[in-house]
C-alpha cells in the first residue's frame, strides 16, 4: 500500500496538468498532482520533449509544493514503456499507466482506453508486471469502465495480481466523441473498492468540493480524483 495520500487527486490533462498549475492545485488543498500524459517513444527519441518536461518536472516552491507528483505513460510496448520509464522515475513519486484516454489519437496508436477490449488484457498484464518489476517507485494504473459490466473488476484485479499500487477509475464508458457522456457510474467504483486490497480512487461526478465529499462517502474509495473541474475553480 502506498504511502502518498490520495484522498484529493489532480488529474492528468493533456496540455493542462503543466507545473504552474500543479502548484496551483497543491497550494489550494490536492494532495496528489498528475502530469499530462507523456508519449514513451518521444522521451526515448526526442531530445526537446525529454528535456521539456525534465524541466517541467524540477520546478520547484519555496513550500516544495511540487511534491508528490504521478508521471502518467501511455503506450503498447512493454520495454519501450519500460525503458522511458526509468529516464523519469527519479523526478517523481510514481508513474500511472493510462488505459483511459478515449481519444481518437489513442484509438490509432492504440493505447489508453483502447487496450481495455479482453483481447488486450494479456498484453495489459505484460505490460503492468514489466513496469511492477523495473521501477524503483510505485505502479498504478487508471482506465474506464470495461465492457461487459464484470469485466472492469475483472481487469482491476488482474492488474492488482500484476503489482498496482492502486487503481484509479474513470467510471464511464470509453467514447471518442464524448468523453464525459452522462454522470460517471460510482457503483463500479463501490464495487472495485469491495473487492480489491489495493487503495482505490474514484474519478467522475465532481463539480464542487460538496461532490468530493459524497463520492468518497458513497463509493468508499481511498480517493477521489478531479480534472476539468479544477481548470476553472482550483
Amino acid at each position: 500500500m502506498p504511502s502518498l495520500d490520495l484522498r484529493y487527486i489532480a488529474a492528468p490533462m493533456v496540455k493542462q496538468a503543466d507545473g504552474p498549475f500543479r502548484l496551483l492545485v497543491r497550494k489550494y488543498g490536492a494532495s496528489l498532482t498528475y502530469t499530462q500524459m507523456l508519449l514513451p517513444d518521444r522521451i526515448l527519441n526526442d531530445q526537446d520533449y525529454l528535456e521539456y518536461h525534465l524541466r517541467d518536472l524540477s520546478i520547484a516552491s519555496d513550500d516544495g509544493l511540487e511534491r508528490p507528483v504521478v508521471i502518467q505513460l501511455c503506450g503498447h510496448d512493454p520495454q519501450t514503456i519500460v525503458k522511458a520509464g526509468r529516464k523519469l522515475q527519479g523526478h517523481c513519486d510514481a508513474i500511472d499507466l493510462n488505459l483511459g484516454c478515449p481519444q481518437e489519437s489513442a484509438r490509432d496508436g492504440h493505447f489508453g482506453a483502447y487496450l481495455l477490449g479482453q483481447k488486450n488484457w494479456p498484453l495489459v498484464e505484460e505490460i503492468v508486471s514489466a513496469m511492477s518489476s523495473s521501477f524503483s517507485v510505485p505502479v498504478t494504473a487508471k482506465l474506464r469502465l470495461c465492457q461487459p459490466s464484470h469485466a472492469t473488476l475483472d481487469l482491476s484485479q488482474r492488474l492488482e495480481a500484476c503489482g498496482v499500487s492502486w487503481v484509479t477509475l474513470h467510471a464511464r464508458n470509453v467514447s471518442a466523441r464524448r468523453r464525459r457522456q452522462g454522470s460517471a457510474n460510482l457503483d463500479e467504483v463501490k464495487r472495485l473498492k469491495g473487492n480489491l486490497q489495493v487503495p482505490v480512487v474514484s474519478n467522475g461526478n465532481v463539480r464542487e468540493f460538496s461532490d468530493l465529499l459524497a463520492n468518497t462517502e458513497y463509493t468508499g474509495a481511498d480517493g477521489v480524483m478531479v480534472g476539468e473541474t479544477l481548470l476553472g475553480n482550483p
